[in-house]
């Protein structure tokens, strides 16, 4: 479980006060500035991060919860993973996630009669803890991003080529080479 209370290496911190949120919330949007972009675009190893915003509404849940909606978006530049050339990209994430204090009783780990974790895989996510009065909403905001990121960015014209290195060896030339197990069956002749 991660705590959000701002600090660490983050490339956006904004804590917030969550003391006395009112009863109809409040409303937070953050725009990342150049030098926090570059942080962003570091962090995640993107070419670059052209514009990163975030609206957030905060409000109360429970009874000493806060409740975390909303919305980012954001213009990134990745590379390739086959050409290496820049490919833009959009993200846009929503964002619905609960806090709890981290000595409340919701963020305790539920356990069985034998110690096991009871994880239900089809009911809520566990609630994310906050120390003291504050929630770092720039390092949860951060956190949705990530997730968002395609990991295996890809040009749509990048096409895929199988280098097949040439084998002396006459058996192993009669594997057919789009065979998943032909690579295996070269090395097991080889023994």
């Amino acid at each position: 479980m991660t705590k959000h209370n701002g600090s660490g290496n983050a490339g956006l911190s904004h804590p917030v006060p969550v003391a006395h949120v009112p009863p109809k919330g409040m409303t937070v949007k953050i725009e990342a500035n150049e030098k926090e972009r570059a942080l962003l675009a570091a962090n995640h190893e993107l070419l670059s991060v052209d514009s990163f915003t975030a609206d957030f509404l905060i409000t109360r849940w429970k009874k000493d919860g806060i409740k975390l909606r909303g919305h980012i978006e954001a213009q990134i530049v990745q590379a390739c993973v086959a050409t290496l050339e820049p490919i833009n990209a959009t993200i846009s994430e929503e964002v619905d996630t609960v806090f709890v204090p981290e000595n409340s009783r919701l963020a305790r780990i539920r356990l069985d009669e034998s110690g096991e974790m009871l994880i239900d895989a089809e009911g809520p996510d566990m609630p994310e803890t906050f120390e003291g009065d504050r929630i770092d909403i720039g390092a949860v905001a951060e956190e949705f991003f990530e997730l968002a990121i395609d990991p295996y960015p890809r040009k749509a014209e990048a096409e895929y080529v199988e280098i097949i290195e040439d084998d002396e060896d006459e058996a192993a030339s009669d594997i057919k080479p789009d065979s998943p197990f032909a690579g295996l069956a070269k090395l097991r002749d080889k023994n």
